[in-house]
Order: structure tokens, then sequence, then C-alpha cells
């Protein structure tokens, strides 16, 4: 059982899109949405899933390859903007908090932890995603990597990430889903609890993650794994 302020000290990084929120419905959405101004059959959901966490430019090139459509670097800019700006409309349609991420904030902020967000998902985009899933105040601070010196996987982004937050990058512990995650804990030297519900892009045993926990439920004892208690 947690000691009150046990966890005094210490900070939680996570990762936003496949971590606290499933986000894909309305990422892949915008993206089909996109094809069919260019009368091209949308991409199932299956089939992009694993691609949210590496961003929107990944899912375009996706799309497009996979409905048989020539990919123009040249032209990516401009659909990237008309992606952003789709997106940032239709941002919380049907994207939802995972099950049992509110109550565990709220477990650890009584624990005395800090909690940051670390995600490759732009920083405006990252912050009117939570404020619109009423996550804001759950957070120290929210790290696109617009407001890093270099993204994920470099460890440099949970680092600046936490020392923003007001924490101590010695004593941390990331939270994410993918390899981009956990290679980013490695860097950082921290340890990384993988959740084994979000856009694996490998199977999540293979993830190189210290625990894989499958709720949220779970975290806590989770983290007590990791962090040796």
């Amino acid at each position: 059982m947690s000691t009150e302020r046990d966890l005094e000290g210490w900070t939680i990084a996570f990762d936003l899109d496949g971590t606290l929120v499933d986000s894909a419905p309305d990422l892949i959405g915008t993206l089909n949405r996109m094809l069919a101004q260019y009368d091209l059959p949308p991409v199932p959901m299956s089939s992009a899933r694993h691609l949210v966490g590496h961003g929107a430019m990944a899912l375009l090139r996706h799309g497009f390859m996979e409905a048989g459509a020539a990919w123009d670097e040249a032209h990516a800019p401009g659909l990237f903007e008309r992606f952003i700006e789709d997106y940032l409309a239709h941002i919380a349609d049907e994207s939802v908090v995972f099950d049992g991420v509110v109550p565990t904030l709220e477990r650890l902020a009584a624990r005395g932890a800090i909690l940051c967000v670390a995600t490759n998902k732009r920083t405006d985009l990252s912050v009117a995603l939570i404020e619109a899933l009423d996550l804001t105040k759950h957070f120290a601070f929210i790290a696109g990597p617009d407001a890093v010196s270099a993204r994920k996987p470099s460890g440099a982004h949970i680092h600046e990430a936490v020392q923003k937050a007001g924490g101590d990058p010695a004593r941390c512990v990331m939270v994410g889903d993918s390899t981009t995650d956990t290679k980013a804990a490695k860097d950082a030297g921290v340890a990384c609890i993988v959740v084994g519900f979000g856009y694996n892009d490998v199977p999540r045993d293979e993830l190189g993650g210290d625990v894989v926990i499958d709720h949220y439920d779970g975290f806590e004892a989770g983290l007590a794994d990791v962090m040796g208690g």
C-alpha cells in the first residue's frame, strides 16, 4: 500500500497518443477526409493505428501510398498544414481518455509526484487535445517536440520536459506505448512503463520497457516494480 507523499521528488512523464488518450479515431478520420478530397479510398483503422505515434506526415504518406497514389514530397508541406487545420477542428470528436487514467493521475499527485507530458505531437495540438478532454489540471508541463531541443527517441526530450515541469531528470519514470518511448527512456537513463493497449509498433514484449501493464489499474504496482519498491 502506498505511503502518503512517498513519490515526493519524483516525476512521471507520459506520452500522449496511445498512452493517455485513444486519439486514433480522430487522427485517422482527418486522414480519410483528406483522402476523400482526392477521390482515394479510406484507410482502415487497423492498418494505420500503429502509425499514430509517428506523426501526421507518416500517416499522410501511409494513406496516400496504401491508396495507390503517388506521394509527392513537394506537396507534403501543404498537405500537412491542411491536415493540421482539419484535425484541430475535430481533435476530440471521438478521442477518449483510456480507462483508469484520471484516477491514476489523481493518486500519483496525492502521493507527491510531479506529472508531465513528453510527446512527439506538436505542443499546440497536445495542449488542445488535453484541454478538450479536461486533463490540463493534472500536468505541470506539456512538452511537444517544439518545446525541447530534440524529440523522442532522444532522451533530451524527457530530461527537458521533466526540468520544465520543475522535476529532477535523475528521479523520473517514463510511460509510453512504442519503441519511440522505450528508446527515449533508455537514452535518458530512466525506467519505462509500457502500456500494452496503445499504438505498439512491435509486439509489446519486444518494445524494451521495464514493465508492461494491461490497464491503468496495474500502474502503481508497475511503478513500484520499476522503482524497486
